[in-house]
């Protein structure tokens, strides 16, 4: 297979955060079959989508990274929509549109890959991903096989899937959709976009959308604007000012400064609230133990 490879790579303006260190080496596939070739054959990989919730370590990343961006088929046959994992959720929900088959919606606004989605059930507007899927095909690292696992095999809940408590990576994911009247779905995906506009960053201020998971019958940003968040800075990473539970790369901020200012704010909420935050970034990285403690606290059980 000729997969595309490259050594010491600096995956910076793969991010959203427009944040990496030096990758030791970078792989990218362009399906299905190339990207499970590589995880059979390498050792314990890393697997990224679009990296629009990672941060990704300054100080780099000592690992083979596999980057599926390039994984981005999308197949549709009546009702059924076919998405390899790279394929962003703005794609699958315009294949979907311009195939009068409802239900992806909220998607319209969404930079991910479906198989990030689906590692965390992306939701949004009362929607989540696993509302209309079906199954999903994964490869099992402990095992090194693919499987098919059902709906209810993945284990959904909020921002979770059994994915993230096993070696599981997502290859693709197979939706049932709703035949819907077109004029409908673009109303819909109109006003998720115009709510998103409202309540979130758009991505010329790089950020990786919402720092932590809302806690039981609460929400995040409420948590943190009532403890003062949007005027906390840390270097060149700030809090967004129209909404508390977002942070902006305002001025070449290092992944140090993302990590410091997320444990400001988890450190606030918990002192003042006596509720811990859990983070909904994903940190990778391995050479800084700074951000290794940092990370320690911000994920304690």
């Amino acid at each position: 297979m000729n997969i595309e490879v490259y050594n010491d790579f600096n995956a910076k303006n793969l991010t959203t955060f427009k944040i990496s260190g030096i990758i030791k080496r970078a792989y990218f596939p362009k399906n299905k079959d190339e990207l499970v070739h590589l995880l059979k054959i390498l050792d314990n990989p890393l697997v990224l989508g679009n990296c629009s919730n990672v941060l990704i370590s300054s100080y780099g990343v000592n690992r083979d990274v596999i980057f599926t961006k390039k994984c981005n088929n999308i197949d549709v046959l009546d009702d059924i929509l076919s998405v390899e994992c790279g394929a962003n959720g703005i794609m699958a929900s315009k294949v979907a549109s311009e195939n009068g088959l409802g239900g992806l919606e909220f998607m319209i606004g969404f930079p991910g890959s479906i198989g990030g989605e689906i590692y965390m059930n992306a939701s949004a507007q009362n929607q989540c991903i696993s509302d209309y899927l079906v199954c999903a095909d994964i490869f099992d690292k402990s095992t090194k096989m693919v499987k098919t696992l059902s709906k209810e095999d993945l284990n959904f809940s909020y921002r979770h899937s059994i994915c993230q408590d096993k070696e599981y990576v997502v290859l693709s994911g197979t939706f049932m959709l709703p035949l819907t009247d077109k004029k409908i779905i673009k109303e819909k995906m109109d006003m998720n976009l115009k709510f998103r506009h409202e309540h979130q960053p758009s991505l010329k201020y790089p950020n990786c959308g919402s720092v932590f998971k809302n806690p039981e019958n609460t929400s995040a940003g409420k948590l943190l604007d009532e403890i003062g968040a949007k005027t906390l800075t840390y270097g060149g990473a700030k809090v967004w000012e129209h909404h508390a539970n977002f942070i902006i790369n305002q001025n070449n901020a290092s992944s140090s400064d993302i990590l410091n200012l997320m444990l400001l704010m988890y450190n606030k909420v918990n002192k003042e609230k006596h509720i811990t935050l859990k983070p909904e970034v994903i940190y990778i990285g391995s050479n800084s133990k700074e951000e290794e403690n940092i990370w320690k606290i911000l994920n304690t059980k």
